[in-house]
């Protein structure tokens, strides 16, 4: 009965993967980032040693690693949340994959804390008190992908980050700088989480992402009052919502060509420098909601991808004819399937249909009424 119990707890937290989106990271438990990355062989030889030896598993043999103390271990996973630990177990197995260890008061990561664990693959630290990482804590995680690092008392980017890291989550710390060189040697690093750090544009120092690839990058609910300089131009996401950005200026954006989606809500914007967004040819979503713009930005009707605009809660009041759609027929590839102008200043009664005959349905555009 315990085997098909914990078969069907597997399959059904499968069924909860889902892609990245702009909310921030939040991980529930150590299913959330033990299955998504679980590759078929590996998900079937854990399951067929699952089956094939349940016989012997509940009686350890002398070769058989020890699980650490109040820990969960099973199928290479390794939970250890919510123990009120004060540093990392030790006896941990070293074909561990995926080690889980948030919700704990851990303060410190020690130089031999993950030796041997050469096959660890996903390490989820979310929710300590850890202020200091060693030098060289991950220099033994070879092949280590995935680090969530997020509600902790960090104060810099840990030194030293495995080479084979993909994905870094280190939301909601108390980093107020990114020095040069921080990510050198992380050429195969595709996503970073860094919202909700006291984090100002001075901040980043020239060439701080350097050497990066990175598809997703999120630096929200920091202190930022304006588009930092010298991102990846690699991007297909960028998140800068809820920080104090007060315009978007001319070459702000000019290296972001492979953009799909950009988030500037919540801000303090209120101008769009006209041609601003004439540099991102592949945009899908633009998200200006809550914001302090008078009018619809210019340049949107030349977006030949976008679909999604989200203008609510602005101080927009006129709404033009040719503000979303091209005048020729043909020009815009994809038709919007998103408009949202609601709680703005604007009489919707007084726009006129034409405005949205790029539109894919009525019902895609939502005005609602204002309220001052």
């Amino acid at each position: 009965m315990l085997q098909h119990c914990s078969l069907l707890l597997l399959l059904c937290a499968a069924q909860l993967l889902s892609s990245s989106s702009a909310l921030p990271f939040e991980q529930r438990g150590f299913w959330d980032f033990a299955m998504d990355s679980l590759e078929n062989s590996d998900m079937m030889t854990m399951m067929r040693d699952q089956g094939e030896g349940s016989a012997v598993e509940e009686i350890p043999t002398p070769d058989m690693p020890m699980c650490p103390f109040g820990c969960h271990c099973q199928l290479r996973i390794v939970q250890c949340s919510d123990l009120g630990l004060t540093e990392v177990p030790r006896n941990i197995p070293p074909d561990t994959k995926f080690l889980d260890l948030q919700n704990n008061r851990i303060t410190e990561l020690k130089e031999n804390d993950f030796k041997g664990l050469t096959n660890l693959y996903a390490l989820s630290v979310r929710n300590n008190l850890i202020s200091k990482v060693h030098p060289k804590t991950f220099i033994p995680l070879k092949h280590m992908q995935k680090l969530y690092f997020s509600k902790n008392l960090l104060t810099a980017i840990p030194k030293n980050l495995p080479a084979s890291l993909v994905e870094l989550r280190i939301h909601e710390n108390r980093i107020k700088k990114v020095a040069a060189g921080t990510f050198s040697g992380l050429g195969n690093m595709h996503c970073i989480e860094m919202g909700a750090n006291p984090i100002q544009n001075s901040g980043f120092e020239p060439g701080a992402f350097k050497g990066l690839k990175l598809y997703y990058l999120r630096i929200s609910e920091a202190k930022l009052t304006g588009v930092p300089k010298d991102l990846p131009d690699s991007l297909h996401e960028l998140h800068l919502d809820h920080n104090q950005i007060q315009a978007v200026e001319l070459e702000d954006l000019s290296r972001y060509r492979n953009l799909n989606r950009l988030g500037l809500g919540f801000n303090h914007i209120r101008n769009i420098e006209n041609g601003s967004l004439s540099f991102l040819p592949m945009l899908r979503e633009l998200h200006l909601d809550n914001n302090r713009l008078k009018r619809v930005p210019q340049g949107l009707p030349s977006m030949k991808y976008l679909q999604v605009v989200y203008l609510h809660a602005n101080n927009i009041s006129q709404v033009g004819v040719d503000d979303f759609c091209p005048r020729g027929f043909g020009m815009k590839r994809t038709y919007y399937n998103g408009i949202s102008l609601f709680d703005n200043p604007v009489n919707y009664w007084e726009v006129q249909p034409a405005t949205f005959r790029c539109v894919n349905d009525r019902f895609a555009i939502q005005f609602g009424n204002y309220k001052k």
